[in-house]
């Protein structure tokens, strides 16, 4: 079993609190060091309780669906002697009402550009392929409900 962990911290600094008027702003920290500036999402909270520059869970929530993908098709793309010299995912995520009426990011759709090395390169079956059995791998799509699909497209150096 492993284990992985994340500290958030929040400060009230003195701010009104009580009336819902409080900055949402605060910290993520992870075991190798990295501190994070993170908030709410001002889609859901408007500035200037919430900080568009910081990262917010739902865009926390979209990138780590996407960096699983990724780090999985670079690992499937090498033991098959791709040799890959780009990845690029603009991947997106929906916020909307699930089955039980309440607010879900209920589908992802991951959008990866791969740029291959010419010398060994898919053809479009292989390559839809490849992106199936990352998509088989990644365990942080097994842990959620969401529909993630893949919109995957490639080029040749």
């Amino acid at each position: 079993m492993n284990r992985y962990s994340a500290t958030i911290q929040w400060h009230q600094n003195n701010q009104n609190f009580i009336d819902n008027k409080y900055s949402r702003k605060h910290s993520w920290y992870f075991d190798g060091g990295l501190k994070i500036a993170a908030s709410a999402s001002p889609l859901e909270v408007p500035p200037p309780y919430s900080d568009p520059s910081a990262v917010d869970p739902e865009e926390a929530f979209i990138a780590s669906l996407s960096s699983c993908h990724m780090l999985w098709f670079l690992s499937i793309a090498a033991k098959e002697g791709y040799l890959i010299k780009g990845y690029r995912d603009k991947a997106t995520g929906f916020m909307e009402k699930n089955d039980q009426n309440q607010k879900s990011i209920t589908r992802v759709i991951l959008h990866p550009n791969v740029t291959f090395e010419k010398t060994k390169k898919p053809n479009q079956q292989k390559f839809d392929k490849l992106h199936e059995e990352t998509h088989n791998m990644c365990f942080i799509a097994h842990s959620v409900k969401t529909k993630i699909t893949i919109e995957a497209t490639f080029e040749i150096l």
